[in-house]
Formats: structure tokens, sequence, C-alpha cells
């Protein structure tokens, strides 16, 4: 893990800001969506790249019964 040396407050509703050089270095655009998650005492965040439930592939990916999954996949569960 990589310091960035900044710092920012947490205001009286839970939020900070992420500084404008680190969303341009990861791509992270207005409206974007993170993803949140815990490690022990670390928070981490990541931006959120909807990918299919079996193999991770996030291209051409279709809801199919609430789950995201991609076309080669749905593919192969219509074979079954």
């Amino acid at each position: 893990m990589k310091s960035t040396g900044m710092t920012r407050q947490v205001d009286e509703l839970g939020r900070f800001v992420l500084p404008i050089e680190i969303r341009r270095a990861l791509g992270i655009n207005v409206k974007d969506t993170l993803e949140i998650f815990t490690d022990e005492e670390r928070v981490i965040l990541q931006k959120y790249q909807p990918a299919c439930s079996f193999c991770a592939n996030a291209d051409d990916i279709v809801l199919f019964a609430g789950k995201r999954i991609c076309r080669a996949c749905l593919n192969e569960l219509k074979k079954l």
C-alpha cells in the first residue's frame, strides 16, 4: 500500500472528499459508484465494476434471475 500524504476530515454526516489527484489517477469520475470494503481496521474504496457472478468477466453483462452474468456463462447455463 502506498501513502499519499494527504489527509481529510470526516464531517458530521460521515462524508469526506476524495482528492481530485486520486480520482484522476484511478479514473473515478463524477457519479461513478465505489465499492466499500473493510479489512481489520482499514476501509478500502474501489471503483465498482459489475462483473459476472460465475467467472468475474466484466464484459457483456446481462441480468439473469437477479444476478449479473456474462453472455458466455448465460449460454453455458442454457445448455444445462
